[in-house]
């Protein structure tokens, strides 16, 4: 067995950073009689290759340990996705929505540490594509607003998302969406979003898909209908807390795979311009997109049940 900590050590304004040698300290302890090996990623490109490296020679038993923000933890898990290597994640990010999905401790890094002399437990993850996620897939107002944030130089950290979401409210028209659900019901709508959720959060504890778990082997659907911009402010608070879900705009569905396709409102050009979409808070390209749940899909260190 080789232990593999790829790390962001710019992850929460250099708090991870801070935090390596304590957290490299620790997992040693943990791994007592195992070799450990320490990737100090210093831009995107080189932590994938950081992580290529790691499982370059894989063996089964092998032990990856993903450090930094849902960035890192989204690498992290498309590296190992489909094996037995099991991942740690630790999460030091702003937003750090997956570790929380999963009931990973966020803020308190020597909890989520503890969590390594467990097992991985198998969890779901969705795929899209060639790409694994494993919180969000947001592909509507929550996306523009993902990509403003993605985009924007200041402000940094947890406040990007809400400057974000008043910039994007300026301009935004309801979206035209096409979903096949399950090989079978095929509706069309217009709606301010469709969230494909596998666990509960995103945007830095946006609770779009409140009801979601990571191992039931489904899909959860949070469509939030046409409503006006004013209502829409109203109702982004209380997605943090998860009560919005009663609204008489909001649907809820459960399925395995929904073909999600659609597009930007009417512009009087001949040929529509498809929405983009998002996953983990990475930008996965345009719609049409199939959404698949892969049950046990990841073998990750986390707690048996995931918090309400």
């Amino acid at each position: 067995m080789t232990v593999h900590l790829v790390v962001n050590p710019t992850a929460g304004g250099g708090r991870a950073g801070k935090q390596l040698p304590s957290v490299v300290a620790q997992v040693r302890r943990t791994f007592a009689q195992q070799p450990v090996r320490v990737h100090r990623a210093t831009s995107v490109e080189h932590a994938r290759q950081c992580l290529r490296d790691a499982i370059d020679t894989r063996h089964d038993d092998d032990v990856l340990i993903v450090m930094g923000g849902d960035g890192m933890m989204h690498l992290g898990l498309n590296t190992v996705a489909g094996t037995e290597i099991g991942l740690g994640m630790i999460p030091a990010g702003s937003g750090d929505d997956l570790c929380r999905g999963l009931g990973i401790p966020v803020g308190d890094t020597e909890a989520a540490l503890d969590l390594l002399a467990g097992e991985p437990r198998p969890v779901d993850l969705m795929q899209v594509g060639q790409h694994w996620v494993g919180s969000i897939v947001a592909s509507g107002f929550d996306a523009r607003v993902n990509l403003r944030a993605n985009r924007m130089r200041f402000p940094r950290g947890r406040l990007q998302y809400p400057v974000a979401v008043a910039a994007e409210l300026a301009t935004f028209r309801p979206l035209q969406y096409r979903l096949t659900i399950d090989g079978g019901q095929v509706r069309e709508f217009e709606a301010m979003l469709v969230a494909v959720g596998n666990t509960t959060s995103f945007g830095g504890g946006l609770k779009i898909c409140p009801e979601a778990e990571p191992d039931d082997g489904l899909l959860d659907l949070t469509i939030i209908h046409p409503v006006s911009r004013r209502t829409l402010v109203g109702i982004f608070p209380k997605i943090y807390s998860g009560s919005f879900t009663h609204l008489d705009v909001v649907e809820q569905l459960r399925c395995r795979e929904v073909v999600l396709d659609g597009a930007l409102p009417d512009d009087g050009s001949t040929t529509p311009t498809p929405l983009t979409v998002m996953g983990d808070g990475e930008e996965l390209g345009p719609t049409p997109r199939t959404i698949t749940c892969r049950p046990g899909a990841l073998r990750v260190f986390a707690p048996l049940s995931t918090p309400g």
